[in-house]
């Protein structure tokens, strides 16, 4: 029987198990084996920095993934809203395009591109939608981190900006970072630049998260000679 194996020997049986289903199941079973697993540090070593404890855990490590949908315009401008089409508006070209550069990951094939009037859009992602219940967001608080790339068609100067804000449930802000206005010149190198922001120690009451990304060029040109963007997370 089980419950009859030393403790020692018990912990190489539940060290062989899969976290999941040692968050999952064995954790359930009895106190013993819930305080085996969570005093030996069967789920992974991160678990003390990364969460209160192991099921918090669980779910952050198989959560931390992208919460854009659509970020490499592989659905024309599907999933996002509040879209602001200055000039001849968004279009989405293949890489590397006209006067540009490949992207760094082969997965990504494709880019927005803006005009010569500003372009915005925007997604807001419902955390509690996404599995992330309120206690976690106002407990743990795991660390949020944006990320977006964008590039200048090396003939053609443009502009670039990035928002992204954390909102209550009546959508007040209560965390928000704000790119500087990015120029690129005209004859630039239209390689690719990735910027980012961690938000953390943020505060109870965080519900949503609103990311809003757009340019144009500085040349006023008919078409599409603004800033280009993609892989968006």
């Amino acid at each position: 029987r089980m419950e009859s194996l030393p403790e020692a020997v018990l912990i190489r049986i539940l060290a062989s198990i899969p976290a999941v289903d040692l968050v999952l199941a064995c954790r359930l079973v009895c106190c013993q084996w819930k305080n085996l697993v969570d005093g030996a540090g069967l789920a992974g070593a991160e678990s003390q920095e990364n969460a209160e404890n192991w099921q918090n855990f669980y779910f952050l490590s198989k959560k931390r993934k992208n919460l854009i949908r659509n970020p490499c315009g592989e659905e024309a401008l599907q999933h996002w809203g509040e879209v602001e089409n200055g000039g001849d508006g968004w279009k989405i070209e293949e890489l590397p395009g006209d006067f540009g550069k490949e992207f760094p990951s082969e997965e990504v094939r494709k880019y927005f591109v803006t005009s010569y009037e500003w372009c915005r859009k925007a997604q807001v992602i419902d955390l509690r939608a996404e599995g992330y219940w309120e206690e976690l967001m106002d407990t743990t608080q795991p660390k949020v981190v944006v990320k977006d790339w964008y590039a200048g068609r090396s003939d053609a100067g443009c502009l670039y900006e990035l928002c992204v804000k954390l909102l209550s449930e009546n959508e007040d802000v209560l965390a928000e970072y704000k790119s500087e206005t990015i120029a690129i010149p005209q004859d630039n190198d239209a390689n690719w630049t990735e910027i980012s922001h961690t938000f953390s120690n943020y505060g109870p009451g965080v519900r949503f998260v609103r990311f809003e990304h757009g340019g144009q060029d500085t040349l006023f040109w008919k078409g599409w000679y603004g800033v280009r963007v993609t892989n968006s997370s």
